[in-house]
């Protein structure tokens, strides 16, 4: 975080974000502040990779998230079958 202490703000404001164009589909569906190498953990449901881009370009761009993160690093898993 830029700020400390602003982990929890972010938090909020990502918690239940989900796209509102009909050619889109993806969701936060978690959000936690956590210790360590990194301050935030947030999990992120999408169709497609490009949707993916659509969050990480959210985060860095948002007028006061790009004031409180000062980094992203994007981790991908998979989980069969994960239910919309």
């Amino acid at each position: 975080m830029k700020i400390i202490g602003t982990q929890w703000k972010v938090t909020e404001k990502l918690k239940g974000l989900k796209s509102n164009n009909s050619n889109e589909d993806w969701e936060i569906t978690y959000a936690t502040p956590i210790y360590g190498g990194w301050d935030l953990m947030v999990e992120c449901r999408f169709n497609r990779l490009e949707d993916l881009d659509k969050i990480v370009i959210f985060c860095r761009s948002d007028k006061e998230l790009s004031k409180w993160i000062e980094a992203t690093t994007t981790l991908i898993s998979t989980k069969r079958n994960y239910p919309p």
